[in-house]
């Protein structure tokens, strides 16, 4: 009987805030108006995809932009022959 008593208190905190939270929402007209539950969900989850999506961005461009300093840095090698060039012959 314990479990019951529970899962009603559990229930009737539910309902209780969900009420709440129209009547914060809509107002008066929290009767005509109800919040989709999964609207919330689903506002959620396109919030954390924009995050996930600058995130990675912005770790590309920030190892890109490391990657370009460290081959800045690095001394250039030019392309040297070995052994004597001789000249063209001008005519």
């Amino acid at each position: 009987m314990s479990g019951s008593y529970g899962t009603q208190v559990i229930e009737s905190v539910a309902v209780r805030r969900r009420r709440l939270r129209e009547a914060w929402l809509f107002g008066a007209e929290r009767a005509k108006n109800t919040l989709n539950e999964q609207t919330g969900k689903v506002l959620a989850s396109v919030m954390i995809g924009a995050v996930a999506c600058a995130g990675c961005a912005g770790v590309s461009y920030f190892k890109s932009a490391q990657a370009e300093e460290k081959q800045k840095q690095q001394p250039t090698h030019s392309a040297t022959t070995s052994g004597p060039v001789s000249p063209s012959p001008s005519k």
